[in-house]
């Protein structure tokens, strides 16, 4: 039976302001949520969700509640849970949710067994860690999951590797994969709110700053843009040949890192890969340098490494930044403990882009009940219409009109008879 545990019921209040005004930035979710309220789509059906837990994801939980959904949610990193929203989840909303901003790791995995417990249908995972856990250890739901929906990068990629290693049990939906997720959540979202967690986290003016970006993937073309139009002087940092050209092309310089770190004023990694600031940078890296990281795990930076090699530490000498003190004075700021700096130090994403993307979670789950038993157990993309009809009501809800084909125009970008 699942478990609600969430910090402090009285900050329901306020969670239900945050969560409302979110939802007015979220106009195709909730014309979803209207019609699934009609529909019932959802209707016998547990879903377990592992997903930050914000305002926004709020008014995802609503949506799939309205859908008929037996739905409840825990956390998918110790950081991100926003309490005054998970508060009105539970007290407003009737949702269960298992989530406390800063929990331990005990804390993490109880309240993501609390999900298990709900003996599931349908999940949610933002990172993969609750689809792990299942397929780890309770054989038992393997065959009764439907489908499970993965919403990041680091997330798809261990599903992948999962599906190559044969271990899946269960079809998988990687709706970071659609278009309309990872092309504005990962560029324009991880883009605006991991800036405003570094500003927020140290109050830095980056205009005439050095910032390095570690990868040159969705996430950190929109941080790269973001940041240059902030006046900093942005250096990536890569391991793919043709993302690195694209960097070039783009107007920044690229470099390896042990180069970018003795130059730096400010590095972010967004690479989804462990240890991409390892012990041998922490020598080079700057008297000053503030270290962050916005990809989903905090292994990012190896921060035992640098444990070892400072000889004093500092938690928290301002609200989310700490201080790494070396024999020769120098120190190394570290923002956010090394996980997600815009849940940790900010509020995420935007309210408008997880609009579109939460839709696609909605829609995504909505496709998964239709086809139950149509699909391998293989990692999924969403078809094509899907996309389309999330894009044009986002247009249609923003004001914007575009053209249409004609029957001609149709007929000549199906056929192959017409040349020069």
């Amino acid at each position: 039976m699942f478990k609600i545990d969430i910090k402090d019921k009285a900050l329901a209040p306020k969670g239900k302001k945050r969560i409302l005004w979110a939802d007015k930035d979220m106009p195709v979710l909730a014309k979803i949520r209207e019609r699934f309220a009609k529909e019932k789509p959802f209707e016998g059906y547990r879903i377990s969700c592992c997903l930050h837990v914000t305002a926004e994801t709020a008014n995802l939980m609503r949506t799939l509640v309205a859908g008929g959904g037996d739905a409840v949610l825990v956390a998918s990193n110790p950081l991100s849970t926003q309490d005054d929203a998970a508060a009105s989840l539970v007290e407003d909303f009737g949702v269960p949710v298992s989530a406390i901003r800063g929990e331990n790791n005990d804390q993490y995995y109880s309240h993501i067994k609390s999900a298990i417990e709900h003996s599931p249908h349908i999940t949610m995972d933002d990172g993969a860690d609750l689809v792990s856990e299942i397929l780890k250890n309770h054989p038992s739901l393997h065959k009764q999951i439907i489908c499970s929906m993965e919403e990041t990068t680091t997330g798809v990629i261990r599903l992948k590797a999962m599906q190559e290693s044969g271990v899946l049990k269960f079809p998988i939906i990687a709706v970071n994969d659609v278009r309309t997720k990872h092309l504005f959540d990962n560029r324009y979202g991880t883009g605006q709110s991991t800036i405003d967690g570094i500003i927020r986290a140290t109050d830095i003016l980056l205009a005439g700053k050095t910032f390095v970006i570690a990868g040159y993937g969705w996430c950190g073309r929109g941080l790269s843009e973001r940041a240059r139009g902030l006046g900093a002087n942005v250096i990536v940092t890569e391991v793919d040949p043709i993302k690195a050209l694209e960097a070039i092309m783009n107007g920044f310089r690229v470099m390896p890192m042990d180069k970018a770190a003795a130059v730096a004023d400010v590095i972010c990694t967004v690479t989804g890969d462990i240890n991409v600031i390892d012990s041998r940078h922490f020598p080079l890296i700057k008297d000053g340098c503030y270290i962050c990281n916005s990809g989903h795990f905090d292994v990012e930076i190896n921060l035992k490494a640098l444990a070892k090699e400072a000889i004093e530490y500092e938690k928290e000498v301002r609200g989310n930044v700490d201080a790494y003190r070396f024999s020769s004075g120098k120190v190394i700021y570290v923002l956010g403990e090394g996980r997600l700096i815009n849940l940790a130090a900010a509020e995420g994403h935007p309210a408008s882009v997880m609009d579109m993307s939460f839709a696609t979670q909605a829609l995504a789950t909505e496709y998964a009940v239709k086809n139950r038993g149509k699909l391998e157990n293989l990692v999924h993309l969403l078809p094509r219409s899907i996309e389309l009809d999330i894009a044009n009501t986002k247009l249609a809800t923003m004001g914007f009109e575009i053209d249409q084909l004609t029957a001609e125009q149709e007929r000549y970008l199906s056929s192959w008879e017409s040349g020069t």
